[in-house]
């Protein structure tokens, strides 16, 4: 459909406009350093729901009401940079795919490193 491939270039825009935004004019210590991974825009381009990741997953429910705070400003921070007739209202939510990602490779590793040190087999034969 033409609308969702509207949606979409004007989330591209709205995911680069951000990260400049987002490192350039925000400065609360709250926020810290973040990554704008995907910008979803409904298909009437009402509303923008922004995924971001931290570095340190600690505070991440800060950066979110941070930003949930800050989000009319950054909204309208977006309108000077962006032509479009009305630019979304943004919904920002952490991204826990990449802490999830990180939590999974630590127990695959540990499920490796104990495959390869075994302490003993659950049948009493030695290998």
């Amino acid at each position: 459909m033409a609308s969702e491939g509207r949606a979409q270039r004007v989330g591209d825009q709205i995911q680069r406009e951000l990260a400049g935004i987002l490192l350039q004019e925000i400065q609360d210590p709250r926020v810290g350093m973040i990554t704008v991974n995907e910008v979803k825009v409904s298909r009437d381009l009402a509303w923008a729901d922004v995924y971001y990741t931290r570095m340190d997953v600690e505070g991440a429910g800060d950066s979110e009401k941070v930003l949930g705070g800050a989000a009319g400003y950054i909204r309208s921070l977006l309108a000077g940079r962006m032509s479009l007739r009305s630019v979304p209202r943004l919904r920002f939510h952490f991204d826990v795919t990449a802490a999830n990602a990180r939590h999974m490779e630590q127990l695959i590793d540990r499920a490796v490193e104990s495959d390869q040190h075994p302490t003993g087999s659950a049948d009493g034969e030695d290998e």
